[in-house]
């Protein structure tokens, strides 16, 4: 082994060490049942593009991976029936929530939502006569929520490309050439400049989710409120004209709105948190996302002037 060998090795001991102490349930884990998955994900992530990575970058890249995501994962591998009980236990409403939305009908929703955990443990065996399923590839860069996300939205590609007869690339090639797809502007918060794929790949799927819960939350708004919405937000008009038009001053219009957005997103992140979403991924979601649903929440309000008018002839 060379030096420069022996002293990654180290790192990974000492990284694992850590990981194992941050993480609220280690599952008995030791440094060494975590160390293939860590330097699986540091060569993947770190070294492929270069291998003259600092050992401090390196350090910093494992120190930031989800740790009781990844305890949770890696004892599931290895064959832990009560991490495999706790991971259907709390993920089982997430995967179903991405079903629903990957599917076009309840019922290919739950035959989805059966299919992901099979597809988890594994189908095949590997050369070593252990489950080789999909949770290998989660490396504990992104939530696990959204990862299963992701690979359910993967799934949905799979079978609709078999009910298609479409030829299917291998495997295990195609999951991961989907996994790294779809990579925009946003930039994991680890490593500066390093993707975050799994949580890519998600982001329109959990963008679905996200806009169903908005357009829910919006229809549970007064019309009068939806209406200062369109007005102010897709009409183009100033807090004032939109005030005039409503019949209150301009800084009754600046309370509302702010009033209607703190609502909007208490609602919109109970709707998601009931759909399996943590506290978390709420949060996220609504200020990284929202701000790009415009052009989908527009329909929505459009017809609110006319429904505002008839509400008020009845109500005069």
């Amino acid at each position: 082994m060379s030096r420069k060998t022996e002293h990654i090795e180290k790192v990974y001991v000492a990284a694992a060490g850590r990981l194992l102490a941050r993480a609220a349930d280690n599952r008995k884990l030791t440094e060494q049942n975590l160390i293939p998955r860590i330097r699986g994900a540091v060569e993947k992530y770190l070294l492929r593009d270069d291998p003259q990575t600092a050992s401090g970058l390196v350090e910093d890249f494992i120190d930031k991976l989800q740790a009781d995501d990844l305890c949770l994962i890696v004892a599931c591998e290895l064959g832990d029936q009560h991490a495999w009980n706790d991971l259907v236990e709390r993920f089982t409403a997430t995967v179903r929530s991405a079903a629903r939305s990957a599917s076009s009908n309840e019922e290919g929703a739950e035959d989805l939502a059966q299919s992901i955990w099979a597809e988890l443990y594994g189908l095949r065996v590997s050369a070593e006569g252990k489950p080789a399923g999909k949770l290998a590839y989660y490396s504990g860069r992104g939530s696990l929520a959204g990862w299963l996300r992701a690979v359910v939205g993967q799934l949905a590609v799979d079978q609709h490309r078999k009910q298609s007869r479409l030829v299917q690339t291998e495997e295990d090639a195609d999951f991961d050439r989907i996994i790294q797809q779809s990579q925009d502007d946003n930039n994991w918060s680890g490593h500066g400049g390093v993707v975050n794929p799994e949580q890519e790949v998600s982001t329109k799927l959990a963008g679905a989710q996200l806009q169903k819960a908005l357009s829910a939350s919006l229809r549970q708004l007064s019309a009068e409120d939806r209406l200062l919405v369109k007005l102010y937000y897709f009409d183009g008009l100033k807090l004032h004209e939109a005030g005039a038009l409503l019949g209150f001053h301009e800084a009754t219009a600046s309370r509302r709105l702010t009033r209607i957005y703190g609502d909007l997103k208490q609602r919109v992140e109970t709707i998601l948190m009931e759909q399996g979403w943590s506290k978390p991924e709420t949060k996220r979601a609504f200020s990284e996302i929202a701000l790009h649903l415009e052009a989908d929440i527009e329909p929505l309000l459009a017809g609110e002037q006319v429904l505002l008018k008839k509400e008020n002839e009845i109500a005069g």
